[in-house]
């Protein structure tokens, strides 16, 4: 696809073009199988701890959108995936250096040439995000639908850091649970409802 079809694609909502840019979902979760993921929220709280040395022990290292990495103490070194909802700076870019970008949000207007463009690149289907907005009964994050995603293949273990659903609030920014559209006491239930029933995640406290 040439980057004005893109541009075009984007703008008038085109799935199915934007889509063969795409590793097909099958094949993403194919590369999971008997793997131990490692899933890097953005919560404030994970900066006080001790994790990163077992994050960076991870098979596979997920984070998700600016990455923030205040130390290698609590957060580890190493970004496999970046899951995004976001655009990224060329300086974020170039810190994170992600092999495989995956775009979770269904504003495809905010795709970029790219990120689309990148090897592996993976366009996560708005039926998906439907279904765990209807979940929820609200816009899922980008770490959700991450879990949501990675519950369906075939890892070995998951284990989630810098979850604590807007306890601690977000490295990442200085919004408030009001100020954005989530709503994180469904998630952080949704979530618990997964651990209790997939003996393969793990929550790590913080």
């Amino acid at each position: 696809m040439s980057r004005l079809a893109f541009l075009l694609a984007r703008t008038l909502r085109r799935e199915a073009p934007l889509a063969t840019l795409s590793v097909a979902q099958s094949d993403l979760l194919a590369t999971l199988a008997g793997k131990r993921v490692a899933l890097i929220g953005n919560a404030r709280a994970l900066a006080e701890t001790d994790c990163g040395a077992e994050i960076d022990g991870a098979d596979l290292v997920i984070r998700i959108n600016r990455a923030p990495m205040p130390s290698p103490r609590s957060h580890g070194t190493r970004t496999d995936w970046l899951a995004l909802a976001t655009r990224l700076s060329a300086a974020d870019r170039a810190r994170i250096g992600p092999a495989r970008y995956l775009w979770m949000s269904p504003k495809r207007k905010r795709l970029d040439w790219s990120t689309a463009t990148s090897p592996g690149f993976y366009l996560h289907p708005l039926a998906d995000y439907a279904r765990l907005h209807a979940a929820l009964g609200a816009p899922p994050t980008t770490g959700a639908m991450m879990i949501d995603l990675i519950a369906r293949s075939s890892m070995s273990s998951l284990t989630l850091f810098g979850f604590d659903f807007f306890a601690s609030l977000s490295l990442s920014g200085r919004r408030t649970a009001e100020q954005v559209p989530h709503d994180f006491t469904s998630e952080a239930d949704w979530a618990a409802d997964l651990v209790a029933r997939d003996s393969r995640i793990t929550l790590r406290k913080s």
